[in-house]
């Protein structure tokens, strides 16, 4: 391969990569990082090229984000699912379903 393609990683991200089988990471979770890297390039390209200038272009380039790379739940989301999936089952009754749920609901979101 003679010809560099436009996301080729840099040197130091090739390199950076390389040393994580060192640390316990395999062939494929390797290639998958170097693929996910390509592939938030080309989401910043998109969302550089939606942005255009105006503010209907920023919020669209901030929906694709947004659509592309959610965020995981937040501990707090997490427990409040689990917590609604112990008293969907009947594992917890109505009085301490609502006791955990205003607590964690009182938690802050990050």
């Amino acid at each position: 391969m003679t010809e560099k393609h436009p996301i080729t990683p840099p040197p130091d991200k090739i390199h950076n990569l390389l040393q994580l089988e060192k640390t316990g990471y395999n062939i494929e979770q390797i290639i998958a990082l170097a693929a996910q890297w390509g592939a938030d390039q080309e989401l910043e390209e998109c969302c550089l090229w939606l942005n255009g200038g105006s503010k209907i272009d920023y919020d669209t380039a901030a929906l694709l984000r947004a659509a592309r790379r959610p965020k995981p739940p937040s501990l707090k989301e997490q427990a409040l699912n689990d917590l609604t999936g112990a008293y969907n089952a009947n594992q917890i009754d109505d009085a301490m379903f609502e006791n955990i749920r205003c607590a964690l609901e009182a938690l802050p979101d990050d």
